[in-house]
């Protein structure tokens, strides 16, 4: 039975309106029925829930606050609603919508051609494709600038050389939406599965984000029609702005984790009792403990909800957007440590979620600009100096 009725200390649900807590309770409900039964199974065996695809397709949940192509048009409030549900759940059902929604068809939508739109926009929205971005490569994570792929322009074909580290969905993925440095600067192609040249593999051995996908991409002399190059995609500009709108939702994700680990914490220290038979929810240490938590989770609520409001009246900062990537994942990071530690022992043991939030904001507190690279670019807009390689 359904029993999660969120962390809300400042009364935000005064703040959303009748379709926002809809739109959230929607998916709260999924994630309470087909998520948390079953995560840590398929955390242990490093399994991602493929079969959650179709029904989180016919939720509407992929390319939400897009518009057409059969997307259902939410707002960005409503999106950022979503992701904060799916990773109270798990980062990694988290980021494959992030991924599919942000990071593809975002892009396909904002710089692909007409043909490239229809014919890839209603598959990945309908779950019957799914798709990857490959950005960061082996030895530049952080620097996109000096990626190695290359893409040689050969008559009405590209060829495309080079590797692809890192990449959330790649083994699964029906389309790569590739970034690659062409004679005119850097491109993105969508490369289908299955194009000569092209193969992904598997990266094994992780102790994070284990119920998701995470892969490496290879590209050796695949060659790919003129077609397969977004149109109004040049520069590292248009990667970078994927970017933007990724960081944005693991804002609001990395408050459904933080959820998560408190909740469970707080109910843990309830009933468990030290020290002349009383809980320790008692003690004043412990106290201390839920007092910063709840702040921190209230005040992550409030930057997520002002930007989501600055973002769906189009004038949020991509500035403001890593200031809310930055804080609210270290936040959730730091939640996730104080919750571990008030379980003790059992903080470990996958009985209770809190260790495996923990290591899953590890990952989320490096990917998509980590925490440092995020920290510069506050640093430059605040300064007007940029620090980066310094």
């Amino acid at each position: 039975m359904f029993t999660f009725r969120g962390v809300d200390f400042l009364d935000m649900d005064s703040m959303l309106s009748d379709q926002e807590k809809l739109v959230r309770q929607t998916v709260r409900e999924f994630v309470e029925r087909e998520v948390i039964p079953h995560i840590e199974h398929w955390n242990r065996e490093g399994q991602f829930p493929r079969h959650l695809i179709e029904p989180m397709a016919a939720l509407g949940l992929f390319g939400a606050n897009l518009a057409d192509y059969g997307c259902a048009g939410m707002s960005n409030v409503e999106y950022g609603l979503i992701l904060q549900e799916l990773e109270r759940g798990d980062s990694g059902l988290r980021s494959f919508v992030s991924v599919e929604s942000s990071l593809v068809m975002y892009p396909i939508r904002e710089y692909g051609s007409e043909e490239q739109k229809e014919k890839w926009l209603p598959a990945l929205q309908q779950g019957r494709a799914v798709g990857c971005f490959g950005l960061t490569e082996p030895d530049f994570g952080s620097n996109p600038s000096a990626m190695r792929t290359r893409a040689t322009r050969e008559g009405d074909h590209f060829v495309l050389n080079g590797e692809k580290a890192w990449i959330t969905n790649g083994t699964m993925a029906d389309i790569a939406l590739i970034w690659a440095r062409a004679d005119d600067g850097i491109r993105g192609f969508l490369v289908e599965r299955g194009t000569p040249g092209f193969s992904a593999r598997d990266i094994k051995g992780k102790m994070s984000l284990r119920a998701s996908v995470t892969s490496f991409l290879s590209l050796q002399d695949a060659r790919l029609p003129a077609s397969a190059m977004l149109p109004g995609a040049r520069g590292l500009k248009a990667p970078l702005a994927c970017l933007t709108q990724a960081r944005y939702g693991i804002g609001w994700g990395a408050i459904g984790a933080a959820m998560a680990c408190y909740n469970d914490a707080l109910e843990y220290a309830k009933v468990r009792k030290q020290f002349n038979d009383k809980p320790i929810a008692s003690h004043q240490l412990v106290q201390e403990r839920f007092a910063d938590m709840i702040t921190e989770i209230s005040k992550a609520q409030l930057l997520a909800l002002h930007v989501g409001r600055l973002k769906d009246r189009g004038s949020a900062d991509p500035a403001q957007i890593s200031m809310l990537k930055r804080n609210n994942v270290k936040m959730a990071l730091d939640v996730a440590r104080s919750a571990r530690d008030i379980l003790g022992a059992n903080g470990v043991a996958d009985e209770y979620p809190v260790f495996r939030h923990m290591c899953n904001l590890e990952s989320v507190f490096t990917y998509e600009g980590t925490h440092n690279i995020h920290t510069l670019i506050l640093g430059e807009r605040v300064t007007g100096i940029p620090a980066y390689g310094s």
